[in-house]
């Protein structure tokens, strides 16, 4: 009887502890939310049934045929680039005359829910590949009448588009901008073990990474969570910042996800779910216009990396920009600094803004009055 009575003590101490840590998270979000106007929400479903949510920032003044995609990569969602200003890539490109396309991939955020007959641990990134990427590029084609779109992709979010690239939709794409990716995978141990760990903690669905990041996002700041230099150097995202990063744009990564990296990693490969197709040889093949960028101590994607890529790529036109302090940058860039750093406003966005614009088709006054008029009621609540 004193064991039943000790179990059930526990269960109950348990079970509290939850309720708690519940009404924690719920006043994280509330008070940590971003304080900006909402972007308009659009649903595009991907052939085999899956339906994403898209979120789109329309320029006021519509400059440029060609729309923007937004992709975010390992781990996070649309909030990688639809933050609070200044911090928010979407609100500088949509002033700078382009409407924005900011994607949540299968699993994550708003696109989270499985139709009938797909479970979410079973996504790879071959799904965003094949599913994902192409509904997104004829989405944002159907709402801006272009014929081509610019891809940009941070991390996770540019390999996709790399290897979208080299598919059929690539014809679809007039330019893709790589930010911070690594094609390669080096044997860091470090990074070698957060993944390891991460893939155990995923057993046996996946790894919900948002409850952990949102309960501990109001000590940021005051304290450095262990590792925190491999995907941000916490001395350059103020800790305000810091804490709403971490309260809004977290998120959970499939099991499968999680294996399809740990290959990449023990391997130091870039391919297929099941190996069959080498993405990174696929780059030779590429003939868009394509940007290399990242930052000078990325420990995912270093300098070196970003240089291998950049020779592997076949397009001709083709650039690569390292951001630091030896090309005069306010500061070393690391991972997450890129999107987040102090410096990310006045030295990354240009940077990225300009290499668009230099690729886009400019619209006349008369285009960008008729496509204003031509756009309906088409958001959804």
């Amino acid at each position: 009887m004193d064991a039943v009575r000790w179990t059930s003590w526990v269960l109950l101490a348990v079970l509290i502890l939850l309720g708690i840590n519940g009404l924690w998270v719920l006043a994280v979000r509330r008070w940590y939310r971003l304080r900006t106007s909402e972007p308009e929400r659009l649903k595009v479903r991907c052939q085999d049934g899956w339906e994403l949510t898209v979120h789109v920032r329309r320029a006021a003044h519509r400059r440029f045929e060609e729309p923007v995609l937004l992709c975010h990569g390992l781990a996070a969602n649309r909030y990688t680039f639809d933050f609070e200003p200044p911090y928010s890539l979407a609100h500088a490109l949509s002033e700078a005359g382009f409407d924005c396309f900011s994607v949540e991939w299968r699993g994550i955020g708003h696109s989270r829910p499985p139709p009938p007959g797909l479970r979410w641990p079973d996504v790879t990134v071959d799904d965003f590949v094949s599913q994902d990427g192409p509904a997104l590029i004829e989405l944002a084609l159907a709402q801006t009448g272009a014929r081509r779109a610019l891809w940009v992709g941070h991390s996770l979010g540019a390999l996709v588009g790399y290897v979208v690239a080299q598919g059929p939709a690539g014809e679809k794409l007039a330019g893709l901008l790589a930010l911070g990716a690594p094609v390669f995978f080096p044997p860091d141990p470090l990074i070698r073990r957060l993944i390891r760990v991460g893939n155990r903690a995923s057993w046996p669905r996946g790894f919900r990474n948002e409850w952990l990041s949102r309960s501990l996002a109001p000590f940021l700041g005051y304290v450095t969570l262990p590792l925190s230099d491999v995907i941000i150097n916490p001395k350059h995202i103020p800790p305000p910042t810091q804490r709403k990063v971490y309260a809004n744009m977290m998120a959970s990564m499939s099991r499968n996800v999680l294996r399809q990296f740990q290959d990449w990693i023990d391997h130091d490969a870039f391919r297929s779910f099941d190996g069959s197709v080498d993405w990174r040889a696929g780059l030779a093949k590429l003939s868009l216009p394509v940007m290399v960028m990242g930052g000078s101590v990325d420990r995912l994607a270093s300098p070196k990396n970003l240089r291998a890529q950049f020779e592997l790529v076949g397009s001709s036109d083709k650039k690569i920009h390292v951001f630091g302090c030896e090309r005069g940058d306010k500061m070393n860039y690391g991972h997450g600094d890129l999107l987040f750093g102090t410096g990310a406003p006045i030295e990354v966005h240009p940077e990225i803004r300009d290499w668009l614009a230099a690729h886009a088709t400019p619209l006349s006054q008369g285009e960008a009055l008729a496509t204003q008029a031509s756009r309906g009621p088409i958001s959804l609540p």
